[in-house]
């Protein structure tokens, strides 16, 4: 008799369980991809747009006015070369005829200038210059500068409200403090040089103009 095979048994290999992540775990490895700026897996990353940065297209002719906000309206002289070190630069020069000085302008800065007003601009202003002041309640210094500040941001609109609000419709020196009379008159005569520089008339025909807005006609009438 033939002695029979003896066949071996396969053993089954048992599928191992994947092993479920505990939430504490998870949130851990959240925590450690935002740290190292990593997209987590259930988050999708964000697309940001890239911002095109501004490009300054205004070209200013000779004799343009224009407006510095710091030291208000002037008027370009010249338009120049120079050479520093290896770079071509032009500039203007404008002359400010108010405080007797020149500013040398880069031409690819011309972010720190404006145009002068329009007509329309001027009316409005002229237009705020006839409201009554707003009376804050807040102390002078902190005023003050607001008001200075107002001043020298080079908007139209802001420096006819400091017009109108340190206005006293009087000329008495006793009814204003020294640095609000300061304050006045410097608004007062950047917004006046504007308004010369549009209208184009002479600067006693733009200061009754606006001393008729302002209520105080009748105090130029006395002066005289």
């Amino acid at each position: 008799m033939p002695k029979k095979k003896k066949v071996k048994k396969v053993k089954k290999v048992k599928k191992v369980k994947k092993t479920k992540l505990p939430n504490k775990v998870k949130a851990a490895s959240k925590v450690s991809d935002k740290k190292n700026n990593l997209p987590s897996q259930d988050e999708k990353p964000e697309i940001k747009k890239i911002k095109k940065q501004p490009t300054e297209k205004r070209i200013y002719n000779l004799k343009d006015f224009v407006v510095y906000p710091k030291h208000g309206v002037g008027k370009i002289t010249s338009v120049e070369k120079a050479k520093i070190g290896e770079i071509d630069i032009q500039f203007y020069k404008i002359f400010v005829e108010k405080e007797k000085l020149t500013l040398t302008v880069p031409i690819n800065q011309q972010s720190k200038l404006r145009p002068i007003a329009s007509i329309n601009q001027i009316n409005k202003c002229i237009s705020i210059l006839k409201t009554k002041p707003k009376i804050k309640r807040t102390m002078w210094s902190r005023r003050a500068q607001e008001y200075d500040q107002k001043i020298n941001s080079g908007k139209i609109y802001e420096l006819a409200e400091v017009v109108k609000d340190l206005n006293k419709n009087t000329d008495i020196i006793a009814d204003q403090s020294y640095s609000e009379r300061q304050l006045f008159e410097k608004a007062y005569e950047r917004l006046k040089s504007e308004f010369e520089a549009v209208l184009n008339i002479s600067a006693d025909e733009v200061k009754k103009k606006m001393d008729k807005a302002l209520g105080r006609t009748a105090i130029s009438e006395n002066v005289e």
